[in-house]
């Protein structure tokens, strides 16, 4: 029985057929630019930490790292976007690639201090989306036994930022036992854990920074534009 391929409710216009050479990366010479979020304002923040640890292992990866420290960010509604820690918050999203979520879990969620801070990141400022297509990796700390809790959380608000989520993370029970007198990591599975997912980020972050649009480009926004560009040209013809 023969397929019958007819889509008569297809915009034949708008229908992009991916093909291999359209998936190419075009090269750039700058290193990637990773911005990592942690989630506590704890003078010993484990999220930090982490993301401290994140920050040394892609940076000799080859990548640019900034860390956005979330102290005197007001709560959203309570100030606009000219408070500057917003301004500052909101340029690194514009200038990143890649990112790394990190947050303790606090009754079984992530914590306040982390979903203030993408809270304050519009879906859209003006006509441009400042997370759409960047590359997400989710990671969280625990005070007890290991959870998934956060990092599902994480994927969830990514996939709502139109972020590429990598299918690899991290979740670091009992945090407290794997940083040593001087701030840093002590070896063990969580650490090369840790080092996987860097890896990961680092691999889809080479991989889709230069061909972002192309990858996020959609079908129903491709028709809808399409409609009020032709709305707008018949209304200026009448």
């Amino acid at each position: 029985m023969s397929q019958n391929t007819t889509l008569p409710n297809i915009d034949e216009l708008q229908l992009d057929i991916p093909t291999f050479d359209k998936c190419q990366p075009t090269q750039t010479d700058h290193a990637p630019r990773i911005l990592l979020l942690y989630g506590s304002l704890r003078k010993r923040s484990f999220s930090r930490l982490v993301v401290e640890e994140c920050a040394r292992l892609l940076s000799r990866m080859g990548a640019e790292v900034k860390i956005f420290n979330p102290e005197g960010l007001p709560q959203t509604d309570t100030e606009d976007e000219n408070h500057p820690k917003v301004k500052e918050l909101r340029e690194l999203m514009m200038w990143s690639e890649g990112q790394v979520w990190c947050s303790p879990e606090r009754h079984g969620s992530m914590t306040g201090i982390f979903k203030s801070q993408i809270d304050w990141v519009p879906l859209s400022i003006g006509s441009v989306r400042p997370t759409q297509g960047k590359t997400l990796a989710v990671m969280q700390v625990c005070g007890g036994s290991q959870s998934f809790n956060v990092v599902n959380q994480l994927r969830v608000l990514g996939r709502w930022m139109r972020m590429v989520t990598i299918p690899n993370q991290s979740s670091v029970a009992k945090a407290f036992l794997e940083f040593d007198d001087n701030e840093r990591m002590k070896p063990s599975s969580y650490y090369n854990r840790i080092v996987d997912v860097m890896e990961e980020l680092m691999k889809f972050t080479l991989l889709l920074r230069n061909n972002k649009d192309y990858f996020v480009d959609r079908y129903s926004e491709r028709v809808e534009s399409a409609e009020q560009v032709s709305q707008r040209v018949n209304q200026r013809s009448i």
